[in-house]
C-alpha cells in the first residue's frame, strides 16, 4: 500500500483516492467496485471534497433511465500530494545547477526562484503594526509550506524561529537554498530580512525581519 493511501484518512478513502486517479467515476461505480454501499461512498467523497482532494466533474448516464449520475475526480492541485518525487527531484537539480554555475550564478537563481514564489512585490509597511502583519502572512505562507515557526518580537523587529525546514532535502546539500525562502519573506513583508539558520543535523529556519536595514 502506498503511503498516501494510509496517511489521507485511512485505507478506504484511499482506495477511492486510487481508483479516481486512474479516472472519473460515479458513487455507484465506486460502491460497485469497493463492496461497499453509497452511503459509505458519499460520506468518504463529501470529507475529500471539503478536503480539497476531491471534486465534482460532470454529469452522465448509466445506462438507467432517470437523473445522470455525478463523477468525481481528483482536483488538479492536489496531486503534488500524493508524490514523493519532489524533494529528491530538487536535490537532483540543485546539484546540476551546482556543477554548471559558479557560485554567484547560484546564489542569483535561488534568489530569483524566491521572488517568483510571490507574483507581486509586497509593499513597504508604513508603520510598525503593518509590518507586524506582514511577518504573520508570512509565516503563515511558510507553515502552509511545511514549516513549524514561532514568531517572536526582538529589539529590531521580529524572529521567525523554525523547529523544521520546508525545503530540508535541498538544505542539508546546499545551506544556500535558504535564499529562497528569504526571498519569499522580503517580499511578503517589505522588510530587510536576515538569515539566522540552524545547519546543524536537521535544518530548522531561523530569519530576523526589520522594517529598516539590520
Amino acid at each position: 500500500m502506498r503511503w498516501w493511501e494510509k496517511s489521507i484518512g485511512g485505507s478506504g478513502r484511499g482506495r477511492i483516492i486510487g481508483m479516481l486517479r486512474r479516472r472519473d467515476r460515479s458513487v455507484d461505480e465506486l460502491a460497485s467496485e469497493l463492496g461497499v454501499t453509497d452511503n459509505a461512498i458519499r460520506a468518504q467523497l463529501h470529507s475529500l471534497e471539503r478536503d480539497g482532494i476531491v471534486h465534482q466533474t460532470g454529469n452522465r448516464h448509466e445506462g438507467k433511465v432517470g437523473k445522470p449520475a455525478t463523477t468525481y475526480g481528483i482536483t488538479p492541485n492536489s496531486e503534488s500530494l500524493f508524490s514523493t518525487a519532489y524533494a529528491p527531484v530538487l536535490v537532483a537539480l540543485v546539484s546540476a545547477l551546482r556543477a554548471h554555475l559558479t557560485d554567484q550564478e547560484l546564489e542569483r537563481v535561488f534568489q530569483e526562484a524566491g521572488r517568483r514564489l510571490i507574483p507581486e512585490a509586497a509593499k513597504p509597511p508604513a508603520n510598525h503594526q503593518q509590518l507586524e502583519s506582514r511577518v504573520r502572512d508570512a509565516t503563515e505562507m511558510l507553515g502552509s509550506l511545511g514549516a513549524e515557526l514561532d514568531l517572536e518580537l526582538v529589539d529590531s523587529g521580529f524572529a521567525l524561529k523554525g523547529h523544521a525546514c520546508p525545503l530540508s532535502a535541498v538544505v542539508r546539500d546546499d545551506p544556500r537554498a535558504c535564499q529562497m525562502v528569504e526571498q519569499l519573506i522580503r517580499r511578503v513583508t517589505g522588510g530587510e530580512v536576515q538569515v539566522c539558520c540552524d545547519h546543524s543535523g536537521t535544518p530548522k529556519c531561523c530569519f530576523r525581519v526589520a522594517g529598516v536595514r539590520i
